[in-house]
């Protein structure tokens, strides 16, 4: 699909952490939840969604009031089989499933980056290698908790959107598990007191939340770059 020439695009950033390397390349500055730059000769108005589908689709919808000609979700996602993905590939979905509904959506519009695989997206954290190994037979290559509802937004309102993922992780590893997603704020920063009260039960886990925190940032500099050239002239 040929892109039409971008005049200002809006990207949604789930967490803080994914937000960070587009607020230092493209400049962002801020005015309450609103980010504000350019990549060269395009206005940027960035958001960070916090986790979650409802929150996805109250993010997308507020970019959308504001006007922007494209919708780019950016951030990281969890690999559902490490044949098929990398920890720092970005993966730019050629479709996206919604769990709650079943609904998909796709082909996202993408000038630079080739579309591959399906992003399943949904509020629940799934690291059942089972399950996994189900999705995996069916498509699909990653999962996050964002990208579908977004899409459904901007379909209805036929406003074009794209996702670039970086991949963190690999769900079926159980290196976020639930406790440790449960101490985590919305926004993706860490609560301190519940960090330390899961280290404190669960030591041996100090070198995985080291890895967590090495490989989150791979991906999310990788995605961040595959944003922003996709804002370029094909």
């Amino acid at each position: 699909m040929t892109a039409a020439p971008l005049r200002r695009v809006g990207m949604l950033a789930p967490m803080e952490i994914e937000l960070a390397p587009l607020t230092r390349e493209l400049g962002l500055t801020h005015d309450g939840e609103i980010h504000r730059g350019k990549a060269g000769d395009v206005d940027v108005v960035a958001l960070v969604t916090t986790m979650g589908m409802t929150a996805g689709e109250v993010a997308a919808q507020r970019l959308l009031d504001i006007g922007v000609d494209r919708v780019i979700v950016v951030g990281i996602a969890g690999g559902v089989d490490s044949a098929t993905v990398r920890i720092g590939d970005v993966v730019v979905p050629e479709t996206v499933i919604d769990r709650r509904t079943g609904s998909s959506h796709g082909p996202p519009l993408s000038p630079h980056t080739p579309v591959r695989g399906t992003i399943s997206c949904g509020d629940e954290l799934i690291t059942d290698p089972v399950r996994l190994a189900e999705m995996g037979a069916t498509g699909v290559i990653a999962v996050d908790m964002e990208t579908a509802a977004v899409a459904a937004v901007c379909e209805r309102a036929g406003v074009p959107w794209s996702a670039f993922r970086g991949i963190s992780d690999y769900a079926g590893e159980g290196l976020v598990d639930q406790e440790l997603f449960e101490a985590t704020n919305p926004d993706g920063t860490a609560d301190p007191d519940a960090i330390k009260r899961y280290l404190e039960a669960h030591p041996e886990k100090l070198e995985v939340l080291q890895r967590l925190a090495q490989d989150t940032t791979i991906a999310t500099e990788a995605a961040a770059a595959a944003a922003i050239r996709s804002c370029t002239p094909a």
